[in-house]
């Protein structure tokens, strides 16, 4: 046994002896450890340990050789993964209460991998969370179909992974932020394997690698080399292939990879070129033409999607190009990497985006295609755009099938896109029209969801709340009529200092487009919040009054307030607060550029040897996208060339960084601009 495994516990936790589990030779006894929690909610914990326990041994084939399993449930544990031992679950006490069963499952597969069989140095210890978390996340599907994902595994990794791994600096140099990424880009490896296996294969590859190494520790290597084994057994692998090199292809490269495909119609073939994924601009990173991967090439066709399985039409190998023949006819499309087998986006030829655009635009067609493949294809399409590598019209052509789209997996996506764009926007005559765009997308939506049912599904509350905030932040005017009159509730209020009924989707829209007085009303709720309400309603409040006002007077009299005459009751992580809030939006850091230029003399004085300082001059000019903003932070910098400190190097990166956004401006908003009046025309003419 390793050392690592053992562990002990001291504590005032009462065991249940109330419940009692079945008897049976292949199951241990599993006492809970608690702080005398209700016995009702004891025999619900009891059967999640149960089906869980039982559903993982029926997976790995293999009981564990302990005769008792001790779950400690701790109130107050810190947040900290994997802690438990040998026989020993350790839990917060707010995890297990929870009603999914993921966590549960992520500490009991533990027991089998991690410390039955044991991680042979630190360095495989990404590997073996990776593994745990894809597992647990297989059994949450097999107990309960993955309900308490919501529909986001794992999407809402995979998303975060394409936006972090695109970065030109990734992490930011943040070690912790970096080995967390790490183990995501592992765990998508795995179900990468997993699904071009197949899950029979790969189920039988774990349970080798159990009997393998029980009783010892393993390496990285020997969890690819038991599903290669396996995989050639079950002649799903081409023998010259390894899983081995496959997966270090992805481990060794700190990116992931961009697929395009360019069909030549004529001769029914398509070209495949593989390279690295940049979305930020510049993409000047280093040795990128050697950065290669072995990539599986899912195809899905038009002709056969009810065909559909994960087996790969080719493993691409490491090779800048191939070509491969036998395409469907030129009328109609293919689609690549479908349900995103592995973590990388796909860029088509022209002709293909379309031919996918007119079919998801028919309803019973549409269907024909899931759920997962309809939310890539708008997640590729729109960052592919963002990143210069398609044209937008080709992109914003990807979202008309959304007015009839009710799937919130679709969905889930879409939000992040258009604050993202509207952000790039906003100091553009496009940025109106863009929010004109914005109401006709999600409008019909909102309908067709209804009012709030307290039995409703989350996917559904969440989805409503989403959508009510983006058409208040874009000026749908039923909503900022809703949130005027909830607004007046809590103005004509006896104690406003004490309570806030308005609901917190409405308090932007107000400060946004609401009076000054309205404004001055949530300002002085700051000045007045008594002590005993919680502090995180007054960080959302003074969140709310920085970052949507559309008006300058609004912001350059809070940065008066903040930095200028120094209020008492803003602190110095209030001030931060603000100048990050205020930075959100084009209007914040063109007023905070405006307000330094006024106030150099004062500001430079009294801030320059202070940590505040980087902060105040890197938010005035970091944000700016087009020739206007350039124009701007140059001749902020030329009038003050030399005074700037510490923040020398940083604005002068800013002016660098600037000239590259216009240029993406200069080539992108013209095809917007374009492309939303047609838009907004044709809905005009049919709303007619």
């Amino acid at each position: 046994m390793s050392t690592y495994a053992f562990g002990f516990v001291i504590s005032k936790l009462q065991i249940s002896n109330q419940v009692k589990m079945l008897e049976s030779h292949t199951m241990p006894t599993i006492n809970i450890w608690n702080n005398n929690l209700p016995s009702v909610v004891l025999v619900d914990i009891q059967n999640k340990l149960n089906v869980a326990h039982t559903t993982i041994q029926n997976y790995f084939s293999t009981p564990l050789p302990s005769s008792k399993v001790d779950v400690v449930a701790i109130p107050d544990l810190p947040s900290v993964r994997y802690v438990s031992t040998w026989g020993i679950l350790i839990l917060r006490e707010s995890e297990i209460l929870k009603s999914g069963v993921f966590t549960i499952a992520r500490e009991l597969i533990y027991q089998w991998i991690g410390l039955w069989i044991t991680p042979y140095w630190w360095t495989d210890a990404n590997v073996n969370k990776a593994l745990i978390s894809f597992l647990a996340s297989e059994i949450v599907f097999e107990i309960n179909g993955g309900l308490e994902f919501n529909g986001k595994y794992p999407m809402t990794i995979l998303y975060s992974l394409y936006y972090e791994l695109s970065k030109r600096y990734p992490h930011s140099r943040i070690t912790g932020m970096k080995h967390e990424s790490m183990t995501f880009k592992i765990e998508l490896i795995i179900r990468m394997i997993k699904l071009t296996i197949g899950g029979e294969t790969f189920k039988i590859g774990i349970q080798r690698l159990i009997t393998d190494f029980k009783f010892l520790s393993y390496n990285g290597s020997d969890l690819w080399n038991a599903l290669s084994k396996q995989a050639k057994e079950d002649n799903v692998l081409d023998s010259a292939l390894s899983i081995l090199d496959i997966a270090e292809s992805w481990l060794k490269l700190g990116r992931l990879p961009l697929i395009t495909i360019n069909r030549d119609y004529n001769s029914g073939t398509a070209n495949i070129q593989q390279k690295v994924y940049l979305r930020e601009r510049p993409h000047d990173v280093p040795d990128q033409e050697n950065m290669l991967w072995w990539i599986p090439i899912v195809l899905s066709r038009q002709d056969t999607l009810s065909l559909f399985n994960y087996y790969p039409y080719i493993w691409m190998n490491k090779t800048n190009n191939i070509r491969i023949s036998n395409m469907p006819s030129r009328n109609m499309f293919v689609i690549a990497n479908p349900e995103e087998v592995g973590p990388f986006p796909v860029n088509y030829d022209e002709q293909n985006w379309n031919m996918l655009s007119i079919f998801l635009r028919t309803e019973i067609e549409r269907e024909s295609i899931s759920v997962y493949t309809r939310a890539k294809l708008l997640h590729d399409a729109w960052n592919l755009a963002y990143a210069g590598e398609l044209n937008f019209a080709t992109a914003l052509n990807m979202t008309l099938f959304l007015k009839n789209e009710r799937n919130h997996v679709v969905w889930n996506p879409v939000f992040t896109f258009i604050d993202q764009i509207g952000r790039r926007l906003e100091m553009s005559s496009v940025h109106r029209k863009f929010e004109l765009y914005i109401i006709e997308l999600l409008a019909p939506l909102y309908d067709s969801l209804g009012p709030e049912n307290i039995n409703e599904d989350i996917w559904k509350t969440d989805l409503r709340e989403l959508t009510k905030r983006f058409l208040c932040r874009s000026g749908y005017l039923p909503c900022i009529q809703a949130s005027q009159r909830a607004f007046k509730v809590w103005v004509n209020s006896s104690n406003p200092n004490h309570e806030n009924p308005v609901p917190n989707e409405y308090i932007c829209p107000v400060f946004k487009w609401g009076s000054m007085k309205e404004w001055m009303f949530g300002l002085e709720r700051i000045s007045q919040f008594p002590k005993l309400r919680l502090q995180s309603d007054r960080t959302f409040l003074l969140k709310m009054l920085a970052g949507c006002p559309a008006q300058r007077e609004k912001i350059y009299h809070l940065l008066e307030l903040a930095i200028l005459k120094n209020i008492s009751f803003f602190s110095d992580n209030d001030k931060i607060l603000i100048i990050n809030m205020v930075t959100t939006r084009s209007i914040g850091y063109t007023t905070l550029l405006d307000f330094l230029s006024i106030n150099w003399a004062y500001v430079h004085q009294k801030f320059q040897n202070t940590s505040l300082w980087v902060k105040l001059i890197t938010s005035a000019t970091g944000m700016f996208s087009t020739q206007e903003g350039y124009d701007m932070a140059k001749t902020f910098y030329d009038k003050h060339n030399g005074q700037f400190g510490s923040a020398q190097h940083l604005i002068e990166r800013s002016l660098r960084n600037i000239k590259d956004e216009v240029r993406w401006s200069e080539q992108n908003l013209p095809v917007i601009e374009q492309w939303i009046d047609n838009f907004l025309t044709h809905t005009q003419k049919t709303n007619a």
